[in-house]
């Protein structure tokens, strides 16, 4: 039954030599993999006329220009990326840039920043949908953090149904957002044109500074305030770095789809980006991080009973005055791609989490796939680090926003700093000019893209450190420390597991003990396994807890004249588990050549419920067993009627068995 049930969440097995028909062709792979920066464009806007409206309608003028830096900083980034995925296309990504060019400690760094991000990336994306989502279904108010984990856990069920699954699930509606965004733009462009552009609701609000911007302004207070925005704005640069880890699931040739995928990510997200922020002037939008006291009627605060839309909602709803299905279309959109953007992390993570625990800095768990072929393991764990994340900022994307870009551009600059190290390793080696040429050009792309990420890491360090960004530097600490220890831990246990001269000697004698509380068939089937397996010694330990109940079974003993000596401990106060360890080990003490086999007889029941009932004794005797030196434990089972009537296995008859009129009882008999 249980298995029934998993057949229908996660789908029939796929065998391993299925994993080619599971690689994505650049239709699929783009809104799978290039999902997450795409809908970044959804808030980024957002974060950027948030920030800037602490300075008041004066700083808004800077927003197109902040817009256009964060693109030129995005496509600069994805061109070096077109680099790595041709240079390094086995799927590490930044973290297999950083190892190879720049040591083990430096990939540690980048992939401790990576994994953090791609929580965040869940947690962001999965936070921003639900409060996007609220703009067409008020009754979500109030409930974002349960209805975002709700979400969370079903993404975790649809990709362990596989990448190929997932990919086709999630290209429909990928889609459906690239249009409804560049559609909205263009109509709204083309009604500017024509002056029939309207204003948004917002836009005879008046927009009121914080402090310390109110008055004049300092050039340094300013400055902060423009790098601040820019560094908010940067959001949307992030999942870039997932084609780069995600080459191995292309269809080949990979790298060359990957970089063809990447071209059309810069592409596409650059034009969403701008063509959001110059509507967004055009319609005179007015966005406030505390609407309640910056956003004033007649110089009148609106007070808490204001709701404040998102970006998208407010150009929508304006854009689309005449037209209101194209405004819930717009909307819906834009909610379902920031949910399903955090595909693009549980596409990312996993493989991350496979290839670092093949180097021995996870848990090698991470690196099995699943019934589907995916990393099933580092998909759950995805999720539930993630709906911890939510649950703990309550689902308030400004919050988490903060904490946010910092891991990503930690990558992103450690990788260019490895890319530049791979081509000066390169260069000396190439003879042909062409191929100098060529290398020299993609030297130039990520020095000018270490210029640039290392840039904004400062700057994203300086203005929001104190904001938050210092708990995702802990955690990315933290796991850091994490992997290292794993890692240390993994070189200790090979080491300690490596084959010695003196692992070739055999032990000189073997001592089997046949553990007996009682004498029933589990008994005599344990007896008579270790007599099979001729031991030099055998005996049957009992512990006396029960003076009468000792006596019984001795006296059974020699009734049924059993050919295995029988010796019983004594138990003062009563304990079964220590005396038997003592007796063991003093037999260990008198021949510590000698290798002690201790046979625990165990009943095999079919329901889990009875297990309770029973081998509880058994289990404690074998966990204490299992750390004592030079002392094998064997369980011998013994099925219970129970477990021998769980269903009898069908069995299907043979190849003109039916025609010949055989049953397979008859077969069974030949």
């Amino acid at each position: 039954m249980a298995e029934l049930g998993k057949r229908m969440f996660v789908g029939r097995k796929l065998r391993s030599t299925q994993l080619e028909e599971t690689l994505l062709p650049k239709r699929i792979a783009l809104p799978v993999f290039a999902s997450d920066a795409l809908s970044s464009v959804a808030y980024a806007p957002d974060e950027i006329f948030l920030v800037l409206s602490m300075g008041g309608l004066s700083a808004y003028a800077f927003n197109w220009k902040i817009g256009i830096a964060v693109a030129v900083v995005m496509l600069v980034v994805v061109t070096s990326y077109r680099q790595n995925v041709r240079a390094y296309p086995s799927g590490g990504g930044d973290y297999e840039v950083a190892t190879v060019n720049l040591g083990p400690r430096a990939g540690v760094t980048v992939a401790s920043a990576l994994m953090v991000d791609y929580v965040l990336t869940v947690a962001v994306s999965i936070s921003s949908g639900v409060q996007n989502a609220t703009a067409a279904l008020p009754f979500l108010k109030g409930h974002e953090a349960t209805a975002a984990a709700v979400l969370v856990l079903l993404l975790v069920a649809i990709n362990l149904r596989g990448l190929r699954e997932s990919g086709a699930a999630f290209a429909i509606p990928s889609y459906l957002f690239m249009i409804a965004i560049v559609g909205m733009a263009a109509w709204g462009f083309a009604r500017y044109a024509f002056g029939d552009l309207p204003k948004v609701a917002s836009a005879d609000l008046e927009l009121v500074a914080e402090e310390p911007y109110v008055g004049a302004v300092s050039t340094i207070a300013m400055t902060f305030l423009l790098a601040r925005a820019f560094s908010s704005g940067c959001a949307a640069l992030t999942g870039v770095e997932a084609i780069s880890n995600g080459v191995p699931a292309f269809q080949r040739p990979k790298s060359k789809n990957a970089a063809t995928t990447l071209a059309l990510l810069g592409v596409i997200a650059v034009t969403m980006l701008l063509g959001i922020i110059v509507l967004a002037d055009l319609t005179h939008l007015r966005f406030a991080e505390d609407p309640a006291t910056q956003l004033m009627r007649d110089g009148v605060p609106v007070g808490d009973s204001y709701s404040q839309d998102t970006v998208i909602g407010q150009l929508a709803a304006a854009v689309y005055d005449n037209a209101m299905p194209m405004f819930y279309f717009t909307v819906a959109t834009t909610g379902v791609i920031l949910i399903l953007a955090a595909n693009t992390a549980f596409n990312g993570f996993p493989v991350l989490g496979a290839v670092l625990a093949r180097d021995g800095l996870l848990p090698r768990q991470l690196d099995t796939r699943g019934d589907r072929l995916a990393f099933s393991n580092g998909i759950v764990l995805l999720g539930l680090a993630a709906v911890v994340l939510i649950l703990a900022f309550d689902a308030e994307v400004t919050r988490l926003i903060q904490l946010y870009i910092v891991g990503v551009f930690v990558s992103f600059t450690l990788s260019q700093l490895g890319m530049l190290r791979h081509w000066n390793r390169l260069l000396p080696t190439v003879i042909e000019q062409v191929d100098r040429r060529r290398m020299l050009r993609s030297r130039a792309v990520n020095m000018v893209g270490l210029a640039m990420t290392g840039t904004v890491l400062v700057i994203v360090l300086l203005t929001k450190f104190l904001a938050g960004a210092w708990i995702a530097i802990t955690a990315m600490v933290v796991l850091y420390i994490l992997m290292r220890r794993i890692r240390r831990h993994y070189d200790a246990v090979a080491d300690e597991l490596a084959i010695e001269d003196s692992d070739v000697t055999l032990p000189s004698r073997v001592h089997a003990i046949v553990l007996v509380g009682r004498l029933h068939k589990p008994a005599m089937r344990a007896l008579a396994y270790a007599r099979v397996s001729r031991p030099d010694t055998l005996e049957a330990l009992s512990v006396d807890l029960d003076p009468e109940a000792t006596a019984r079974l001795t006296a059974r003993w020699d009734e049924l004249d059993i050919p295995v000596p029988l010796v019983v401990v004594g138990s003062p106060y009563r304990e079964l588990v220590r005396p038997v360890i003592k007796y063991v080990k003093e037999i260990r003490r008198a021949s510590p050549r000698d290798i002690v086999m201790v046979y625990v007889p165990e009943y095999v029941v079919g329901r889990w419920y009875e297990q309770l009932l029973h081998n509880q004794t058994a289990l404690r005797l074998k966990g204490r067993l299992l750390f004592t030196p030079g002392v094998l434990v064997t369980s011998v089972p013994y099925q219970l009627r129970s477990a021998k009537q769980r269903g009898p296995e069908r069995v299907r008859p043979v190849p003109g068995e039916v025609r010949q009129g055989r049953s397979f009882n008859e077969r069974r008999h030949l």
